[in-house]
């Protein structure tokens, strides 16, 4: 008995100190689908809406709305951090900030020009300073840009369960 529970005590030991590469478990989801690379939860591209119908989309809306859609739009910017949210430039020169949901996977981080499709929810929301201020750090701005960050946004939000990636 005594060894079974040794022999039980390590196994527990070794299965709890496995660890996961996310980049790994990344590629495993990514697979060509026409002309795009998919991220993430598996989509078509149709019926997406473009960012100008996007835009009248999001001003119809109010903070705390949400909608479930799809979007195509050029990567305005990267999280240079880690690739955990990119920014889409809308028509009317408003942008949208994407998160991937339950952040069960990150883009490259060189896709700024890029064109994306997301599947997901649609959101408005305030976003309050520290985490703007985070965001900004993330992009790489200055202290000076940082600290000029002193109330909270109104922003256009977008979390994405998938993403497909226009290949070159």
């Amino acid at each position: 008995m005594r060894k079974l529970l040794i022999v039980f005590g390590v196994l527990l030991s070794v299965v709890a100190c496995k660890t996961v590469d996310k980049n790994t478990a990344i590629k495993a989801v990514e697979q060509t689908n026409g002309n795009y690379t998919s991220i993430g939860t598996n989509f078509t591209a149709d019926a997406a809406k473009s960012t100008s119908d996007m835009a009248d989309a999001y001003t119809a809306m109010r903070i705390g709305d949400t909608i479930n859609a799809k979007m195509v739009g050029t990567v305005d910017e990267v999280c240079q951090s880690k690739g955990c949210w990119l920014k889409l430039n809308l028509e009317d020169g408003n942008q949208v900030m994407v998160k991937f949901k339950d952040y069960g996977f990150f883009m490259p981080k060189d896709i700024a020009g890029q064109e994306v499709v997301l599947n997901g929810k649609a959101y408005v929301n305030e976003v309050p300073v520290e985490e703007q201020r985070h965001y900004a750090e993330d992009a790489g701005q200055s202290a000076e840009e940082i600290e000029a960050i002193i109330e909270p946004k109104k922003t256009f939000s977008f979390e994405a369960d998938g993403v497909l990636l226009k290949s070159e």
